[in-house]
């Protein structure tokens, strides 16, 4: 397509991430519903804690066992394609939620939405890395990152009002439909920067003299097709091996309050269920600032010269280690101190959840999308891990150890940035791509 130059770059590439963000926050609306719902569907349908641990584990199953495929599908198909099926198919799995009948039923539909889910980050990651220049990147992973918290802080309290409205199934069926309405409206308005009618020239030579990808894998035949090798590459390297398993320490914070946090200040300490929705939006806030402020940090520090090994990797150290706060709420009584103390912890969360900035840095530069489908694959394990832990480690009615599990994940996390990604650089391909 031709364009004319222009003086300066249009900004149609805030206008695709604005989108991006909208879909974060349908993906977290749509993951953290049953946690809403979860006090009175255990009640409902009696329940242990045991059993509430694998409901929420369901999800993160197929999410899991999908994320590679989800990876290989981004490099075959256009985002504007796979978005639109990925979330209508998984909001109505949602919808269909609403109308389960106990233990098997809700299990299966969890696991559903899990699988038609899993291509979304990657495909996140494909948009940014076309969109949006190297300098850039960071910010706008932080902004589409933060809608899954500044989207649930103010969805919580909603959501709450909605179940106590129209109750657990009527949850699960409006946040459903929201999500089919709006895939469709990302089918209208997406499109790859080479294909948006409103970029200009100057806006695609910023991306592209910036290090943004901008032809989608998808439309280049010389990498279509998927090799053994590319997923044995990805394996090998140790740097890549320091961002999947402090993906996981973070993922594993993340799915505590995605899943079992409102359980736990409604069951364990004792709150009001609309009362618990509203404290309980207050660390979704807290996330919400730690992960702006990581983003647009790390960018500040790459442009006044400091090394990227500092810029990137001291905001996920450092949120890391803030996430063991969550062992303070063990020590205190009251609601306000409980709250402080998994506000800090979560925006130390948020603060580390730059995470994907190193998959599109580190990765060699064609196995871009297979590796974000291994990263979130690992990942993704915590969502499997922790909420069935969660589980058992409160079975006796004592929650406390389960806070102890969620802060030791934190340091172990903060430990694989320092000890086995070491410098910050791309790493070489060990294959050609044509071979």
């Amino acid at each position: 397509m031709n364009r004319e130059s222009a003086a300066a770059p249009t900004r149609v590439r805030y206008q695709m991430l604005f989108l991006l963000f909208v879909n974060v926050v349908i993906n977290y609306m749509d993951r953290s519903n049953l946690a809403v719902a979860a006090s009175a569907i255990g009640k409902e349908f009696r329940f242990s804690s045991v059993q509430m641990g694998l409901i929420f584990s369901a999800f993160s199953w197929t999410y899991l066992l999908f994320q590679i495929p989800g990876g290989i599908l981004v490099k075959r198909i256009t985002p504007r394609i796979l978005y639109t099926v990925s979330l209508v198919t998984w909001s109505l799995a949602t919808v269909l939620q609403g109308f389960a009948r106990g233990f098997v039923s809700l299990f299966g539909l969890r696991m559903a939405t899990g699988a038609l889910e899993a291509p979304a980050f990657p495909i996140n990651n494909r948009v940014v890395s076309s969109w949006f220049p190297i300098q850039e990147r960071a910010s706008a992973i932080a902004v589409y990152t933060s809608g899954q918290f500044l989207g649930l802080a103010f969805l919580m309290p909603v959501l709450s009002k909605i179940q106590l409205q129209a109750g657990w199934k009527g949850l699960f069926v409006i946040t459903g439909l929201i999500g089919i309405i709006w895939g469709l409206v990302w089918y209208f308005f997406y499109r790859d920067p080479l294909q948006h009618k409103k970029t200009n020239k100057a806006e695609l030579e910023h991306i592209e003299k910036g290090g943004g990808l901008l032809n989608n894998p998808a439309e280049d035949p010389g990498k279509k097709a998927f090799r053994w090798a590319d997923l044995s590459e990805v394996l090998s390297h140790r740097k890549l091996w320091g961002i999947y398993l402090g993906q996981f320490a973070v993922n594993g914070a993340l799915w505590f309050f995605l899943t079992w946090f409102p359980k736990y200040l409604v069951d364990y300490r004792g709150l009001d269920f609309i009362q618990s929705g509203y404290w309980a939006s207050i660390p979704y806030l807290a996330a919400f600032a730690g992960v702006l402020c990581s983003g647009f940090l790390s960018d500040h520090l790459i442009r006044k010269g400091i090394p990227a090994a500092k810029a990137r990797k001291r905001p996920i150290i450092a949120g890391l280690l803030l996430s063991v706060s969550i062992i303070g709420a063990n020590y205190v009584h009251t609601p306000g101190w409980i709250i402080l103390f998994m506000s800090v912890s979560f925006f130390g969360v948020g603060f580390a959840s730059i995470t994907w900035i190193f998959v599109s840095t580190l990765a060699p530069k064609h196995l871009i999308d297979v590796t974000g489908g291994v990263f979130n694959f690992i990942g993704q394990l915590s969502g499997i891990v922790v909420p069935i832990a969660i589980g058992f480690l409160a079975s006796g009615g004592n929650f406390a150890p389960a806070l102890i599990f969620i802060a030791v994940l934190g340091g172990l996390g903060s430990c694989s940035y320092l000890f086995l990604v070491g410098n910050v650089e791309r790493i070489p391909s060990r294959t050609p791509i044509d071979q």
